[in-house]
Parts: C-alpha cells; structure tokens; sequence
C-alpha cells in the first residue's frame, strides 16, 4: 500500500507541473502537450491533483472534454479503487 500512496503523490505531481507546463507553452505560442497526453496522466492517477491545477491556473477551464472528463477519471478511479479495497479486499 505504501508503494501505491508514493506512485499517486509521484504521478500527481508530475500531471500537475505538465499541466503548468502546457498553460506556460500556450502563453508562449511554443509547443503544447497533446491533449491525449494530459487525459493519460490523469488516467494514471494524476487527475485530482491535474484538476486542481487547471482550476487554479484557468487552464482548459472551457474544454468540456477536460471539465467533465478529468473529474469523471478521477470518480471512476476513486470506485475502482473502492472496490478493490473493501469489496473484494484485493489491496
């Protein structure tokens, strides 16, 4: 279990600065993150701490793919992780 805390610290930090990263690109007119890119390190794990970053920042605040998308990943994460936990007792 430790090991899976340390991962989501480590994957949630990394989804925030790339999102940082992205806004600060943008500003810029430089080179951007693909967005497939930013959803698969929210589906790794990264999404709250990804949302989060986007709120505070008003980065792809007006993408609905991101807006309801990245929450959406992180409930059904959360579930997922539920289940394996409690239900079935599996972690």
């Amino acid at each position: 279990m430790l090991y899976f805390i340390i991962y989501l610290v480590i994957i949630n930090i990394v989804s925030a600065a790339v999102t940082v990263r992205d806004k600060a690109s943008a500003e810029r007119h430089n080179r951007r993150v693909r967005e497939r890119t930013l959803l698969l390190l929210a589906a790794l794990g990264g999404a709250p701490a990804m949302f989060l970053t986007m709120l505070t920042i008003g980065h792809k605040t007006r993408k609905v793919k991101f807006m309801l998308g990245i929450p959406l990943i992180f409930i059904i994460e959360a579930s997922a992780f539920y289940m394996l936990r409690y239900v079935f007792k599996v972690i």
